[in-house]
């Protein structure tokens, strides 16, 4: 009786001759689940379109380029954004980094002699534009020894740890942190020449806030803007349904209410009526960038007489405020 050999040349391993095929099945696809697609991240596709877009806009040579691997929603501009030039801008990311905690906002533009033509990070929650110099346009970098003409004043949480971290990375000390009426402030020259006031604003009393006797922790509820047509309406109408009382706000029809917690305040002449809830949070500028990391917008801190606060909605539009009191 002739037989093929167990693994016949040019045949398949399962036959095994005498006229017979076993078919022999992988085991782990039972364990094996379908595919299911999965919504992306929102940061991650505002990044990648933002990223698209400007590549299909560029000029012919001018390419993107995929030295940054992080990237991050850009933060929102509002008023004066500072541009700088710098003689070594790839180097200057780096420090940017390193020295003051930047983070990139999408990725360089390289142009085609290599030189970055456009760069964005952000310091403190706030957006940062930098280039390499391009004097054949005018656009030069600061002369090292030469005085300042600009100095960036960025407000941070703990101006003696990063002028510390900035000088333990090469910049150079121009004043002690010190403590004056509107903050702890500190001045540093970075390497590439441009001048930094670090600024930790003064604390700003907070006075004890209780919801439900408990004092408030981060996340919480801590103030309720109601937006209506008609204040006068509004205050007669929740006077009578439950008792409160109002006293003048700090804005145009603006009304404090005197007893709820959390605090509450109604506002009059708004299109529709709406509830905007507050937040409280431990670091607001660490708040602020994860707003807007996340695919949402805010709007840069600012000082109030009760805390600080900032103004923000959501990726799906809805509004808030986030506020450190």
């Amino acid at each position: 009786m002739s037989h093929r050999s167990l693994h016949p040349v040019g045949g398949h391993p399962s036959e095994f001759g005498l006229g017979v095929r076993l078919s022999l099945r992988d085991p782990f696809l039972a364990l094996a689940a379908p595919a299911e697609p999965v919504a992306p991240d929102p940061a991650f596709a505002t990044a990648l379109r933002a990223r698209i877009e400007r590549a299909l806009n560029l000029p012919p040579g001018v390419a993107v380029s995929t030295q940054t691997v992080q990237t991050a929603a850009p933060a929102a501009t509002a008023g004066i954004t500072p541009y700088l030039a710098v003689a070594d801008a790839r180097r200057a990311l780096e420090w940017y980094a390193g020295a003051l905690g930047a983070s990139p906002l999408g990725e360089p533009i390289v142009m085609p002699d290599g030189r970055v033509g456009h760069a964005e990070i952000a310091v403190a929650g706030a957006r940062v534009m930098l280039s390499d110099a391009h004097p054949e346009i005018g656009v030069v970098a600061p002369q090292p020894g030469a005085g300042a003409t600009v100095t960036l004043h960025v407000d941070v949480p703990d101006v003696d740890a990063l002028v510390a971290r900035a000088v333990g990375a090469g910049a150079v000390l121009e004043r002690e942190p010190g403590d004056n009426p509107y903050g702890r402030i500190g001045v540093v020259r970075d390497p590439f020449g441009h001048r930094w006031m670090l600024n930790t604003p003064p604390a700003v009393p907070q006075p004890e806030r209780t919801t439900h006797g408990a004092a408030s922790a981060p996340g919480d509820v801590v103030y309720v803007t109601m937006e209506t047509p008609d204040s006068a309406r509004a205050r007669a109408f929740y006077g009578a349904v439950l008792g409160w009382t109002f006293h003048p706000g700090r804005v145009e029809d603006g009304w404090g209410v005197d007893s709820p917690t959390p605090m509450t305040g109604l506002s009059g002449g708004h299109e529709r009526p709406a509830i905007v809830l507050m937040y409280q949070v431990d670091d607001i500028h660490a708040a602020v960038a994860r707003v807007r990391a996340a695919g949402g917008t805010a709007t840069d801190p600012e000082v109030q007489p009760y805390g600080i606060s900032a103004e923000c909605t959501d990726d799906q539009g809805t509004r808030f405020y986030l506020g450190q009191i």
